[in-house]
């Protein structure tokens, strides 16, 4: 496993995921922001849902995914309801 594995919340597969999109390090993961990089996912697996999608925000805050905040939960709440398949 690599460097995106060291993250909270991004285990093997989601590291695996990432790369397949072409996201290969943090940098590249804060620069392209949770959002995007869910959007990615989410084209190679129709099964991305609303825990991967606040588990990389989480990631690039550094934290756990359920210590985002309420507002961050409720923005990212409303970004998947309108994008998700």
């Amino acid at each position: 496993m690599g460097e995106l594995s060291k993250l909270p919340n991004i285990g093997k597969t989601v590291e695996e995921q990432l790369i397949q999109v072409g996201i290969n390090s943090v940098d590249e993961l804060k620069s392209i922001g949770a959002k995007e990089a869910w959007l990615k996912i989410q084209k190679i697996d129709e099964s991305a849902c609303i825990h991967r999608l606040m588990a990389l925000e989480g990631a690039i805050e550094g934290i756990k995914k359920t210590m985002l905040s309420d507002e961050v939960k409720t923005d990212l709440k409303e970004f998947y309801q309108r994008n998700k398949r």
